[in-house]
């Protein structure tokens, strides 16, 4: 993914399915586990410079397989899609938790979309194309491993050639999205990396590394909402209470409704004993959650999972008023339907999923899309 955004809640209200955005209640801290030795946690984070550095025979490859036979800049960069995807090529195959440098995917053949992007945008570049970054920041993805919830945006690499923009994505199917992407800075980009590197690290118990990679993360690109969120969390497993609040407040007021930071901020309520700011961050959270077409997709999808299908008609009807052009809201209200005796309605939402489900992405005058399997 993009980049991850933590919440370091510790247990979590009900009903709801365990996302950054639920409220958590009230729990002591899980028992610390035992250090987990890794790469990652053995070595300094790389410089700045070696996460996007081509080693020389990819470069060559370029040269050879991209630059030096004749055509269009288009044809170009159909020969590097066919580099970078074909079997006789390098073969990247998708890995969600693979944040590599460039060397490191060359040499693994494997990338998440954050490495993906960065590995496209230096082999583009590398063949006189202009590409860049772009994010999507309000997608559907988490996970969560222990005593943490992870949350995730979405990146992918744009190219212009001509006047047209094209948008090159390895996991476009595996998310649900709200908003085009977005151009994004270099820096946001390899500010990604150190945070994702960072949360990864947290999940080995190797906090002080974690918190050398996000002081990276920080200042490439210290105007970032999500990273200083982290940094509240990175503080929070290292005991600095005070420390974390402050990281926290930093990423409110850079985007005041910014859910995992909300999420943080009420668990550290919880955890001191400050029955205010509980009750602050609650309501802030709520009114949050209210908007939040992923949310309310999310509490469906539990309430069905538990049988309670008039909920779950509810909380997708919400999601789809939020939101209603994603298909797989419509086809879980036609799920609740049908397991609510109404036939008719199911098939009303089911035919207006299928329908949307065949409708490709708008491309208008300046705009295309090469969206990669």
């Amino acid at each position: 993914m993009g980049g991850w955004m933590l919440a370091a809640a510790l247990a979590l209200g009900s009903p709801g399915p365990p996302v950054a955005e639920v409220a958590p209640v009230a729990a002591e801290p899980a028992p610390a586990a035992p250090a987990v030795q890794a790469p990652a946690a053995a070595a300094p984070p790389p410089a700045v410079e070696e996460v996007v550095a081509l080693p020389p025979a990819l470069s060559q490859l370029v040269a050879d397989q991209v630059v030096a036979p004749p055509g269009s800049d288009l044809q170009r960069l159909q020969r590097l899609l066919d580099l970078v995807f074909s079997a006789d090529g390098l073969g990247i195959q998708y890995r969600d938790d693979a944040t590599l440098t460039v060397g490191q995917a060359y040499q693994a053949r494997e990338a998440n979309c954050l490495t993906f992007t960065l590995v496209f945008i230096a082999l583009a570049r590398e063949a006189g194309l202009d590409a860049y970054g772009q994010e999507i920041d309000e997608t559907l993805a988490w996970r969560q491993q222990g005593s943490t919830i992870y949350r995730t945006n979405h990146v992918n690499a744009g190219i212009r050639i001509g006047g047209r923009r094209y948008t090159v994505d390895v996991a476009s199917d595996r998310v649900i999205t709200r908003h085009p992407p977005e151009r994004v800075s270099d820096q946001r980009l390899l500010s990604h990396f150190y945070n994702n590197r960072a949360a990864d690290l947290i999940t080995q118990h190797a906090v002080d590394d974690a918190a050398r990679h996000m002081h990276i993360a920080l200042q490439l690109d210290p105007g970032y909402a999500n990273s200083w969120s982290n940094q509240g969390v990175v503080h929070l497993r290292q005991g600095k209470l005070a420390q974390a609040r402050l990281a926290y407040r930093r990423a409110l007021e850079l985007e005041p409704t910014h859910a995992p930071a909300l999420s943080n901020m009420l668990t550290l309520a919880q955890r001191t004993g400050d029955p205010g700011g509980e009750a602050e961050y609650r309501s802030r959270l709520e009114r949050v959650q209210a908007r939040d077409p992923f949310h309310q997709f999310l509490l469906a999808s539990d309430h069905e999972r538990h049988g309670r299908y008039a909920l779950a008609a509810t909380h997708y009807q919400r999601a789809i008023r939020l939101h209603g052009s994603e298909h797989r809201f419509h086809l879980g209200l036609a799920r609740a339907y049908l397991q609510l005796g109404e036939p008719r309605r199911a098939q009303r939402a089911l035919r207006r999923a299928q329908a949307l489900r065949g409708e490709l992405p708008a491309q208008g005058p300046e705009s295309a899309w090469l969206v990669m399997p």
